[in-house]
């Protein structure tokens, strides 16, 4: 409009940096990273941040170079996610469950040019090095080993302490100028040989940070125990959106069910995070592991559906259960299913089951069901499926080295998941599927998620997975992978008409497998893994068939 102006007055790009700033000032001493017996404050903090970041650039590293990280949740990991965007740089934190060959993929792919690594991991990142020396395109990333605080390695050259203690303290920030900079490169769970690095922008890292804390019941000064992997979306953006709100990081290395409740005792821990497969340990650990909570803790919780068994024995226990939803290409989470006080009133379980969907999205953001053909939206009628897509802010700027892909998912101008779901008369969506997981049996479509949820009813499941199996008659049919409880003894037939008196017969599984599940360190059931394991399942009854 007439009169209006945009300058430096009145517009700054948006960084989640910004918050390390405030907090360095507002809660200078209140501590902001624990760690075992260490204990850092913001002010601290902030000056190791600024440190680290002085080292980096006498270490050659400037604006979008790629800085990488292998390491668990620890103090190390919290600050690279500041250190590293105060250079200018690219922040790429990996798996700490790939192997060398794995590693070795993505270091070449995202052309890192440090890579710090936790010393327990050294091995790994060795072993990475020496494939990627043998190749004639790649040039080796410099190495910067995490030791702990105190020990005798953290004195040389090229350790983590050594270069904090040793650099300046004053280091002047590179402040993005344009806040759609990159700030992070983060692989997809699923990644292959042909990795999918999803580019987060500094614009959106501060937009999901404020969404999470705002709508995740996140206030002021928490203290946010690290159940979830910084690796994975970046702590569901919280590594920086903690900050915002001038908290305490409890940095663990293991987040078992006797660590958690420890933890929560010890610090009065009053956030934290987890996939559905933490929350089950927590609910299914033993009584010698628990402690009493010292207040009701907030949790938020996602990645993959949760039974709502799970979640209505999560608050029995004393758990306040925020369920959201989202992929890395959304920064983490982008839905949340917030709680209306009308559901104050309805059982337990009622509870539990309305708290189980994924809701709506978060500030910033858009989300939709759609028909992924004619891009129309689904009616809000809880039953007919479409395709969730999301379009707004907090999607990725795009797939790195792959505009064929990123062309691909931003089609139509949404982000098309891949996840199959409904959309009920509140508004309110609910996953079904992934649309590669879907069962389609007799031209009737099967839900996963609504079987494994059924079975995970039965007292005696600890973890439950269903994939498709192939059938001569009916197409596909459902066959369920379990592991049970210890000390329990159940049958494949109890299983199947467990699930018969709760289902449509269709639905319910024909073939039930006692074993241990594979998952991803985010907690993700690996279905592809199941999925070989019934095509061998299959090849072996057809050769019995062909012998009879």
């Amino acid at each position: 409009m007439e009169g209006t102006v945009r300058s430096s007055a009145n517009y700054v790009p948006l960084t989640p940096l910004s918050f390390i700033q405030r907090s360095a000032v507002v809660y200078a001493d209140r501590p902001s990273v624990i760690y075992g017996s260490r204990t850092y404050t913001w002010r601290e903090t902030h000056q190791r941040c600024l440190r680290l970041a002085s080292a980096l650039t006498h270490l050659g590293i400037s604006r979008r170079d790629v800085v990488a990280v292998l390491a668990p949740n620890i103090p190390a990991t919290y600050e690279l996610h500041f250190a590293v965007p105060m250079t200018g740089a690219v922040l790429c934190t990996l798996n700490i469950r790939h192997d060398s060959a794995m590693v070795s993929i993505l270091l070449r792919h995202s052309r890192a040019k440090v890579l710090f690594v936790d010393h327990q991991l050294l091995e790994i990142a060795q072993g990475a090095l020496k494939l990627l020396s043998q190749s004639s395109t790649s040039l080796n990333p410099i190495l910067v080993t995490i030791s702990e605080p105190g020990s005798p390695n953290s004195s040389t050259n090229l350790d983590y302490e050594h270069i904090i203690m040793t650099s300046d303290p004053h280091f002047n920030v590179k402040w993005p100028s344009d806040e759609c900079e990159p700030i992070s490169l983060n692989y997809t769970s699923g990644t292959t040989s042909k990795p999918k690095g999803v580019v987060y922008s500094h614009r959106g890292a501060y937009l999901n940070s404020i969404a999470t804390v705002l709508l995740s019941n996140i206030t002021t000064m928490p203290v946010y125990l690290w159940t979830v992997p910084m690796f994975h979306c970046n702590g569901w953006c919280l590594a920086w959106g903690i900050a915002a709100q001038g908290g305490t990081n409890i940095c663990v290395r293991n987040a078992t069910a006797k660590v958690i409740f420890d933890c929560i005792a010890l610090h009065k821990v009053t956030n934290m995070g987890g996939a559905p497969t933490v929350l089950n340990s927590i609910v299914n650990s033993p009584s010698r592991d628990r402690k009493p909570l010292p207040h009701r803790v907030s949790v938020i919780t996602g990645g993959a559906p949760p039974p709502a068994k799970v979640l209505f024995k999560m608050e029995e226990l004393g758990f306040n259960v925020t369920h959201s939803y989202g992929l890395t290409e959304t920064y983490g989470p982008a839905t949340v299913c917030t709680w209306k006080p009308e559901w104050d009133s309805l059982p337990a379980e009622d509870k539990a089951r309305v708290n189980s969907r994924q809701g709506l999205h978060h500030i910033g953001i858009e989300v939709d069901i759609k028909d992924p053909i004619t891009m129309k939206s689904v009616p809000n009628d809880g039953k007919t499926m479409g395709e969730v897509m999301f379009r707004g802010n907090t999607v990725m700027s795009g797939y790195f080295k792959d505009r064929g892909a990123t062309d691909e998912a931003l089609a139509g101008g949404w982000f098309r998941t891949g996840d199959l779901g409904v959309r009920h008369d509140d508004g309110y969506i609910q996953l079904k599927d992934r649309s590669k997981d879907i069962i389609i049996s007799g031209g009737e479509n099967i839900s996963t998620i609504e079987v494994e949820s059924v079975i995970f009813g039965h007292p005696g499941v600890l973890e439950a997975a269903v994939v498709g199996r192939p059938d001569e008659h009916w197409g596909e049919t459902s066959c369920a992978f379990v592991k049970l409880k210890e000390g329990w003894k159940v049958s494949e037939e109890e299983i199947m008409k467990y699930c018969r008196d709760r289902l449509p017969h269709y639905m319910a599984p024909k073939t039930v497998v006692f074993e241990e599940i594979p998952k991803t360190s985010t907690g993700k059931v690996q279905k592809f893994v199941l999925r070989e394991k019934v095509k061998a399942m299959e090849s072996m009854s057809r050769v019995k068939r062909s012998r009879l």
